[in-house]
């Protein structure tokens, strides 16, 4: 069955290029998105500062250079992504340029401490849509960190209510949301704001059902310790998650092991399913020659 990992980076975790396309040999996966980070050094948590940090000297998290190597260095393996600054006042001509001399398919990750319905990030979703290039969040709430300097905490995004108001601003533009301060609003109850990584059954009304159910242009990237964790606290909920949404779950990592596979191979899914999740989906929404949806 194919498989394309519509989430991960490169160099990320000390995997370089050659152990990141053995890593991918071992669990099947044909095709991996490489997505870029973008934004002032401080917005940023340590382990992603020390990852991430622009070897140019120019003070900024910047890895666009690294997903671009891999494109050019394996293009049948990996697909660029690459999410500028919008708060930058050349944002739109640097995600114009990505895509028309780059080759960048996917913007993405979008990851700062801003309100995501800024006005100039709004901007960008839209020439996004323009473009058919979807769009890769994280969102992430407030939590207590014991730390002081240089951040109290990492917030990403301005919480679910801004979400909703993008998708309504930008109803051409497609959205694959990811992060702690997404995935914990399966469920309808108020952990979101108590612990990235919530426990237990999963309770009705969460808003991230809602919003699916509402907003035809909200996809989901199931990547990271927050996506596996969405579907696993309450495996049964889980399994009814996907088959609701399978046109709308995309397979992702954005880490090196094989739990994602091991959660979704454990569901019992039909395979019309299974195949729409690994590739289909993320074939809908970045073609690549060679492949069909």
């Amino acid at each position: 069955m194919l498989i394309i990992d519509a989430h991960n980076h490169p160099d990320w975790l000390d995997c370089d290029f050659d152990r990141f396309v053995q890593n991918m040999d071992e669990h099947g996966i044909a095709v991996t998105w490489v997505l870029s980070l973008e934004g002032p050094q401080d917005e940023f948590d340590q382990v992603v500062h020390a990852a991430f940090l622009d070897p140019r000297g120019s003070g900024v998290i910047s890895m666009l250079h690294r997903c671009l190597h891999y494109q050019e260095k394996a293009p049948d393996r990996f697909v660029a992504g690459y999410c500028p600054d919008p708060r930058r006042p050349e944002a739109l001509d640097l995600m114009r340029i990505a895509i028309d001399v780059h080759r960048v398919r996917v913007c993405g990750e979008l990851k700062l401490r801003m309100m995501y319905d800024n006005w100039d990030a709004l901007r960008l979703f839209r020439y996004c849509g323009e473009r058919g290039v979807p769009v890769i969040f994280h969102l992430d709430y407030e939590f207590d960190t014991g730390q002081t300097y240089p951040r109290p905490n990492y917030w990403y995004g301005g919480g679910f209510e801004a979400l909703e108001r993008v998708l309504n601003a930008c109803p051409d533009t497609l959205f694959l949301g990811h992060g702690p301060g997404f995935w914990a609003h399966i469920s309808g109850d108020r952990k979101y704001r108590q612990v990235p990584y919530p426990k237990g059954k999963v309770r009705p009304g969460g808003r991230l059902i809602k919003a699916l159910r509402k907003y035809p242009n909200l996809y989901c990237d199931g990547s990271g310790g927050s996506g596996w964790n969405a579907l696993t606290r309450d495996p049964e909920f889980g399994r009814e998650f996907v088959l609701e949404f399978q046109d709308r779950y995309l397979y992702a990592r954005d880490l090196f092991d094989n739990r994602h596979q091991e959660a979704l191979n454990a569901m019992d899914l039909p395979e019309e399913v299974l195949r729409k999740v690994y590739a289909g989906n993320a074939l809908r929404l970045v073609p690549l020659e060679g492949y069909a949806a």
